[in-house]
């Protein structure tokens, strides 16, 4: 029986999430040595995520240790959050103290809108790698990027190779190899089209197209929140 003291790891949620930006992270840190894990929320009702699967919080923000591990996701839902008060508040304390502050998809939006990217280099969705731009972060066009305690992961799928790496930096890269292999993530995608750079010009423009509305909200609110950051 381990004698460490587990590390004790906070993972956001809120309401339209996407959820496989937590779950996915969710199933290797969980398994990570002596870690232990909590979904953290308002409250313990449970959440809906933007396709509709439930999640039920296992923390309160106002019951909630301070955690050495913070990871917030993204998704439609992360717009909102961008100017809710209690959610960026929880958020930027936690943050400050915390060992490792780390995101999936565009929870980078809400790390830079709780101060806690300032200067930092960071990645996030690639159709959201310009929003990110507003703020004062170097924006970096990779999968998962590491920048001192910042770990920032790309879009959705990429929360795998992020978590992994939190795993690394936190175990050790035998640790995360090992659990890499139980898990036997060994991706062998069926289409190369995961990503602008290799998919063809035709679909990344239906895709920019599908998200159009979305992105133009999330733009509009992100502009109006990095203004008011500035001279704070």
């Amino acid at each position: 029986m381990s004698l460490m003291k587990k590390t004790q790891i906070g993972m956001l949620v809120f309401p339209q999430m996407t959820s496989l930006d937590i779950l996915g992270p969710f199933e290797v840190l969980a398994r990570a040595p002596d870690c232990e894990v909590n979904l953290v929320w308002k409250d313990l009702q449970p959440i809906e995520g933007d396709t509709r699967l439930r999640i039920v919080p296992t923390q309160r923000f106002d019951t909630a240790p301070q955690y050495d591990v913070i990871v917030v996701p993204g998704g439609p839902g992360q717009t909102a959050m961008m100017e809710d008060k209690e959610f960026i508040a929880f958020l930027r304390a936690q943050g400050a103290e915390a060992s490792l502050v780390t995101s999936i998809c565009t929870g980078s939006l809400l790390l830079a809108a709780a101060h806690l990217l300032t200067g930092y280099k960071a990645t996030c969705h690639w159709l959201s790698m310009d929003i990110l731009a507003l703020f004062d972060v170097q924006v970096v066009p990779e999968r998962v990027v590491v920048d001192r305690n910042r770990i920032t992961g790309a879009g959705v799928t990429s929360g795998l190779d992020f978590a992994f790496t939190v795993v690394a930096a936190l175990r050790g890269e035998e640790a995360a190899r090992a659990l890499q292999l139980m898990l036997e993530y060994d991706p062998a995608p069926p289409f190369n089209s995961g990503h602008p750079r290799v998919a063809a010009v035709a679909l990344v423009d239906k895709v920019k197209e599908a998200a159009s509305s979305m992105l133009e909200e999330r733009r509009t609110v992100c502009a109006r929140v990095a203004k008011a950051m500035v001279g704070k």
